[in-house]
């Protein structure tokens, strides 16, 4: 049986939009919507899309359900879009903020999810008061803000969360009712200690090093741009301070996305999907003056292309035409204990740009391309201790020092791998046994024992060096999986002449015996013409895997990735792990190139991996990977010191 002759996922009408223009994104909008209203309770306070659950009740999580459309729809509304079924939602934040109603949100307690959602609601409430505020009676009104100034006494999550009670009173100032202003300045206050320069905040205090989408588009950075807006009447220094961190910021945050739409997947809640790209638009609402190279045509073609190859990406959806938790496919592995059936809906906030008129210079202006002649093809981002590249066909990170402070599900695989690509997305683990469970792709893994597996989780003294004659930084680090083992590690950006190849150098000093395996990128493994698992590459074939003593190798229609060994005090040998289904967050059947050797006590190592990775059509893969990179000079006088 061909592959073709598989069942195909139901169309849906948001993957059928071609993300154009202004009405294609409010189609795209209410394509997301409409699925969603057969699952309201009857008093709409609530939606419930599945059954998984959280670490919060579940009420909380059906109130997700119900709150994070609201981000598109009000951005629709605010456009004067006329959705006749908007009128659910305003029924539910009468019914949920009234304490006598049976669907009643509830009481805000300390830590409560609820905070999140207040949030939209209050971001609703700003910017679409003709729907949600205005036709409430004056009980109902009274209700409303007494149950949002409910926030203002409780105990927040020193993170992001802030951000939410800000807008929960933002929203009640906007129409005039009660709320806290002296609860608003201190929190902002409170937020602006997160940052930390070039535009860039962490996600909590400077304690830690942590800046992945929560310091742009989720959250921290997309908020400040909306609060520019909805408070510059009383705040406006720091709503301009606001909008040039936001020129700062935008500078460095374009080279995490590829020119032909993808974002380069990194850090937690990526089942939040295109909301990657909520900061472009908020620059729109925000009047911000873009800083060249971006124009708005430009800043429209970033949001558009990534709108574009979502609408690929047509297993997002369950079968009832609502979203599903994962990424490219319905996948709980790559969860956080906070991702709720509803929590996908956080997208909705990338539909930003519709509240601008017609008339805003966002839609009036051409979509152009990406701006890849202004822009170099490999930066050091100072802030988030990144090497972005854009080399090779695709965009990828190289990365070193950041970590998330608190306990959670995959952080060393969504935090500590060496690479992140913008075109094989990265894994993470399925179990904690056996390699092929912790699908250790851009890593290197160690076990003591052959059954459980260590990788990079915290990297010590990160930072960035230029120490050939070229210019291009590395990144260096050091790290230790077990007291009596130390790491360091050396991430090289691909040469002009190999643009294919990036290097990674180790020197790995073990006081007890080790099992070893580095992997390169995890690509889609399975054969085009029957979907089965890729066998080895024969001569008359396009697709298969080597592995031998020089390394490793998988062909398929992803692509080509493989990897090989440059130096080594010992060889290491060529193996493909084939890894756990659903590990990888682009593709659920993976197979991943590695390296292999067992370490024993006492050793004093040097390693130099060279990474090879073709997305794409791969037909010209084979000069290119026969053409090895080489050692750089200063990295082998490095060794040999």
């Amino acid at each position: 049986m061909s592959a073709q002759a598989n069942g195909k996922t139901p169309s849906h009408a948001f993957s059928s939009s071609p993300f154009r223009t202004r009405a294609d994104l409010q189609s795209a909008c209410r394509a997301l919507l409409d699925p969603l209203l057969p699952l309201f309770t009857p008093g709409c306070s609530r939606v419930k899309i599945g059954s998984s659950t959280t670490r919060f009740d579940e009420g909380g999580a059906q109130i997700e359900g119900f709150a994070r459309p609201l981000w598109g729809l009000a951005s629709l509304l605010a456009g004067n879009y006329d959705y006749a079924e908007a009128a659910r939602w305003r029924e539910g934040i009468i019914n949920g903020t009234d304490p006598e109603s049976p669907e009643y949100f509830g009481d805000i307690e300390d830590l409560d999810q609820r905070m999140v959602e207040m949030c939209p609601i209050g971001f609703t409430l700003a910017v679409a008061p003709h729907i949600f505020w205005d036709p409430l009676s004056e009980k109902q009104k009274d209700n409303v803000t007494k149950w949002l100034n409910s926030i203002n006494a409780r105990e927040m999550p020193n993170t992001n969360w802030l951000w939410f009670r800000v807008f929960a009173n933002l929203g009640l100032k906007s129409n005039g009712a009660s709320y806290s202003l002296s609860r608003i300045e201190a929190d902002m206050d409170h937020l602006d200690t997160f940052h930390v320069g070039g535009g860039w905040s962490n996600d909590g205090p400077k304690s830690h090093h942590q800046m992945d989408y929560y310091s742009g588009s989720f959250a921290i950075q997309f908020l400040q741009l909306l609060y520019s807006k909805l408070a510059g009447d009383f705040d406006f220094e720091r709503a301009a301070r606001y909008r040039q961190r936001a020129k700062e910021f935008a500078k460095d945050f374009v080279h995490y996305f590829n020119p032909d739409g993808r974002a380069i997947p990194f850090g937690r809640s990526l089942t939040y999907r295109f909301a990657m790209v909520g900061f472009w638009g908020a620059l729109g609402f925000a009047d911000v003056e873009l800083p060249e190279p971006l124009t708005w045509g430009v800043v429209k073609g970033i949001l558009l292309r990534n709108f574009r190859w979502w609408a690929t990406q047509k297993d997002i959806f369950n079968n009832d035409g609502t979203l599903n938790l994962g990424y490219s496919y319905a996948n709980s592995y790559l969860t956080e204990n906070y991702n709720s059936p509803g929590s996908p809906y956080w997208c909705c906030l990338s539909f930003i740009p519709l509240a601008l008129p017609e008339t805003h210079p966002f839609w009036t202006s051409e979509e152009e391309p990406y701006p890849t002649a202004a822009l170099p093809e490999i930066v050091a981002l100072k802030y988030p201790k990144h090497i972005a590249i854009r080399r090779g066909g695709h965009s990828f990170l190289l990365s070193s020092g950041q970590a998330c402070h608190y306990p959670m599900r995959a952080t060393h695989a969504k935090y500590g791998k060496f690479a992140y690509s913008s075109a094989f997305g990265y894994s993470v683990p399925t179990g904690s046994y056996q390699l092929e469970q912790y699908a250790p792709d851009s890593m290197l893994a160690l076990s003591d024992d052959g059954e459980f597996w260590k990788t990079r989780r915290l990297a010590e003294n990160a930072h960035f060096e230029e120490p050939g004659q070229d210019g291009l930084p590395v990144l260096v680090s050091k790290w230790n999986p077990w007291p009596d083992v130390d790491i360091e590690t050396i991430l090289i950006p691909p040469a002009l002449e190999t643009p294919n190849w990036h290097l990674r150098a180790h020197r790995v000093r073990t006081g007890r015996a080790l099992q070893s395996s580095e992997g390169a990128f995890a690509i889609y493994g399975c054969r085009s013409d029957n979907g089965r698992t890729l066998g080895p590459l024969s001569a008359d074939e396009a697709e298969g895997t080597i592995s031998d003593e020089s390394g490793a190798l998988v062909v398929s229609s992803a692509g080509a990735v493989g990897i090989t060994e440059l130096h080594a005090s010992i060889p290491r040998e060529g193996r493909i792990v084939l890894a756990d289904p659903n590990s990888n967050i682009i593709h659920g059947r993976t197979l991943l190139p590695s390296l292999a050797i067992d370490l024993v006590p006492g050793q004093d190592n040097w390693f130099v991996t060279a990474v090879y990775a073709l997305p794409g059509n791969a037909d010209n893969w084979r000069a290119m990977w026969e053409q090895k990179p080489t050692i750089p000079g200063w990295l082998a006088e490095r060794i040999e010191a």
